[in-house]
């Protein structure tokens, strides 16, 4: 692979990632989350931070969140090697606790360079802080999910994070299910056109 190469590029900011100590979060972290997939995904999920098995594991939802995800992408016919899942933050927030806005700021420019690379199709928002973040709203999941948003040639399909089906049981599955399914059907008959490329300065805005 050459160093123009998108996933020669993905493993070199990986690397980068993986010495990052820009926010507090890397004082507690055993190991920094960056992502795992097809890094030619059509879909990519992004979340909100690593747990505690993440963050011993180093690899993203790995724990009840992780499977019950697994579970979700086989009922909709798509399998973990198949999509690219990263989340807002790389690094574990002490005790699960929310990120905080200087944490998210501080790792945003990760998660920017993680679609560059990649270029999905559909990127699926698991939960409130990366939708909030990438459609910037301040709108809640509940409200936001069901739709598919055009987003900087391609599309966000919001969905609830798996955590909140574990809580809330089988309408929240089911729900989930249902968005899986639109973003399938938007990669497959409205496939997004190429994104542009602009500096990096318009790409910070969008996450603003």
């Amino acid at each position: 692979m050459t160093s123009e190469d998108p996933a020669a590029k993905l493993r070199l900011l990986e690397k980068q990632a993986s010495i990052c100590v820009d926010c507090r979060l890397h004082e507690g972290r055993k190991t920094v989350v960056f992502g795992a997939g097809a890094t030619d995904a059509d879909l990519m999920f992004i979340g909100e931070g690593p747990g505690q098995h993440e963050d011993e594991q180093g690899l993203p939802f790995v724990g009840r969140s992780g499977q019950l995800l697994s579970t979700l992408l086989e009922r909709v016919g798509l399998t973990r090697p198949e999509v690219y899942i990263s989340n807002v933050v790389k690094c574990r927030p002490p005790g699960n606790r929310d990120p905080r806005p200087d944490e998210i700021d501080a790792c945003k420019g990760y998660l920017i360079e993680q679609i560059k690379l990649i270029d999905p199709a559909v990127v699926v928002t698991l939960g409130n802080f990366s939708t909030k973040l990438l459609l910037k709203t301040q709108v809640g999941i509940t409200r936001m999910r069901g739709q598919a948003y055009p987003w900087w040639g391609r599309h966000v399909v919001p969905t609830f994070h798996p955590a909140a089906a574990l809580r809330n049981g089988e309408r929240v599955v089911e729900e989930m299910v249902g968005d899986l399914q639109l973003a399938v059907q938007v990669i497959e008959q409205q496939p997004a056109p190429a994104p542009p490329e602009p500096s990096v300065p318009q790409q910070i805005e969008l996450f603003s």
